[in-house]
């Protein structure tokens, strides 16, 4: 199985995860340039009224481009109560969300200064959670393209909000009935409605 090379993201889409457990090891990048409106401080969920993005503020940069290390979240707007109580009214009624919420509501009660930091940690959960043991760790400098070492499969821009690939198979959503399935939403909307399963989904 190849390395693969991924950019950070916030609470990743199942994609994300797909990616990696194809994978013998994964690197994140961290010397790339941060880039708006990407999965690096959002994400999206399912809600009562479709497709919700939420999004991590974060300080504005001192100069136009900033390295996705360097990148500091702000705590304009009480994100995190926005975003746990996102969390808890969407998935309050699937099957697994009271057995995982102590290991997320924690993130939200706690400041976090760089968004990579935020970003891994809430990774490494869903993957503890979800059984998944993969070795992965933060580039040391910035990989480019011309320098990718024989076995990496570089996806750092196939998995953004623009590029949302087709479902393998679908799994049971708490608003499908409303919404009919909805793919590729962050891996938490799995989770939650499928637990134990989300191994075998992805």
């Amino acid at each position: 199985m190849p390395t693969v090379l991924l950019s950070s993201a916030y609470l990743p889409p199942v994609s994300f995860f797909t990616a990696m457990n194809g994978a013998s090891e994964v690197l994140i990048e961290q010397y790339d340039s941060y880039c708006k409106q990407t999965y690096r401080n959002r994400c999206v969920i399912a809600s009562a009224s479709g497709p919700l993005v939420l999004t991590v503020p974060v300080v504005k940069p001192d100069s136009p481009k900033q390295t996705m290390k360097d990148v500091r979240i702000s705590d304009h707007g009480d994100w995190r109560r926005r975003h746990w109580n996102a969390l808890e009214s969407a998935y309050m009624n699937t099957p697994f969300f009271m057995y995982y919420q102590d290991d997320f509501k924690p993130f939200y009660e706690k400041k976090w200064d760089f968004l990579i930091d935020f970003n891994m940690s809430l990774i490494q959960t869903i993957l503890d959670l979800s059984h998944l043991e993969k070795n992965i760790s933060l580039t040391g400098s910035f990989v480019r393209n011309s320098n990718l070492e024989e076995g990496i499969k570089d996806l750092r821009k196939l998995i953004e909000p623009q590029n949302t690939p087709e479902p393998a198979k679908s799994y049971w959503q708490v608003f499908s009935r409303k919404h009919g399935f909805l793919p590729n939403l962050s891996a938490i909307d799995l989770l939650f409605n499928m637990g134990p399963e989300f191994k075998s989904f992805i």
